[in-house]
């Protein structure tokens, strides 16, 4: 299995759809890496990345708003398509498994407010490990 993992920012508000009794959450992601070309010049590149998280677990939906800084990890997906003046093209679309809020770009705020992986086991009650962020320096 090959696995993406991918931070950036959230081009629009999410949508939550039910496709055949299943709920998928739809948002993109985007990562503007800036770099140099050969003259010296700064330049950008943008990378969209289309996201389908299909859960039952649609509470992380109203908090994924354009600008929120997300870390999504999934499984990619490129889809080729011809454009209306015939161009070809493709996307890259990943398949989550695992989003988690980073932050939003208009407030700075990088509290992880909400955190869904179902790779990680819920936290029993009383475990001691529950409390432990009342311990930490920052």
């Amino acid at each position: 299995m090959i696995r993406l993992q991918v931070i950036g920012n959230l081009g629009k508000d999410c949508t939550v759809n039910n496709v055949n009794g299943k709920s998928v959450i739809n948002f993109t992601v985007a990562h503007t890496e800036k770099f140099k070309d050969a003259q010296g010049n700064q330049k950008d590149k943008t990378i969209w990345v289309e996201c389908a998280y299909w859960t039952e677990r649609t509470a992380v939906a109203p908090y994924l708003k354009k600008g929120t800084q997300v870390f999504a990890e999934g499984t990619p997906d490129v889809r080729t398509y011809t454009s209306t003046d015939g161009k070809q093209g493709a996307s890259l679309r990943l398949n989550v498994f695992s989003v988690q809020l980073l932050g939003s770009r208009s407030t700075g705020n990088t509290d992880q407010a909400y955190n869904d992986s179902r790779s990680m086991p819920e936290p029993s009650p009383g475990n001691a490990m529950d409390n432990a962020e009342d311990d930490l320096p920052f």
